[in-house]
């Protein structure tokens, strides 16, 4: 997990030093008219056709009744048909310690999450680029040991939630996102709930 962690901030720390030089074209000192003064001005690429997103994953799961938190990493990929519109698929992986909350207590459990559906954007040639989505899969769950109907188990699952991308360059956006996940173990119902933030590469 700190090898992630490192990963994703010397990928931030690589963004952030590229965002400084500025866009192209931004702070140009082209001529312009006497007496008209000069204009900075930031457009965001001509609403690129993908996108892709690599970051930290934090959640919290409710599996067993109690929650207990995973970490990991998240990739997702979203193909736009249109200036608002896309298609999305995405995967997170997640590394955890059940604690107390299961029987036997302390088990490493390893989960995957994935699927794809619908993405909408509010792209508006600006920094700020907020979005909703709902994706649809699977999610597994596997255990060290099999405790009760725990070991590897895998159901139907949703996540639906939403973020922001704040432009760092004309290719490059940090992410913030927030989900609900929705899966279905054990014939029963359960509600997660997952952070990820993280680096959008534009194309």
């Amino acid at each position: 997990m700190q090898r992630i962690i490192c990963l994703v901030g010397t990928m931030l720390l690589i963004a952030v030093s590229a965002a400084a030089q500025g866009p192209a074209g931004a702070g140009s000192s082209g001529s312009s008219p006497r007496g008209q003064g000069k204009t900075r001005t930031f457009s965001i690429r001509e609403y690129s056709t993908w996108q892709v997103a690599l970051g930290y994953q934090y959640n919290q799961i409710n599996l067993l009744g109690s929650p207990f938190t995973t970490n990991g990493l998240n990739v997702s990929a979203v193909r736009y048909l249109g200036r608002w519109f896309g298609v999305e698929g995405q995967a997170g992986f997640g590394f955890g310690n059940t604690g107390t909350t299961s029987t036997p207590p302390n088990l490493n459990t390893q989960s995957l999450f994935f699927g794809g559906g619908p993405r909408l954007a509010y792209r508006n040639r600006g920094r700020i680029e907020p979005w909703i989505h709902g994706v649809f899969g699977e999610q597994h769950f596997r255990f060290n040991q099999t405790a009760g109907v725990l070991g590897s188990n895998t159901a139907l699952a949703g996540a639906a939630g939403g973020g922001v991308d704040y432009l760092l360059g004309t290719h490059t956006a940090f992410r913030a996102e927030a989900d609900f996940i929705g899966s279905r173990f054990f014939s029963a119902n359960q509600r997660h709930f997952q952070v990820v933030s993280g680096l959008v590469f534009n194309f």
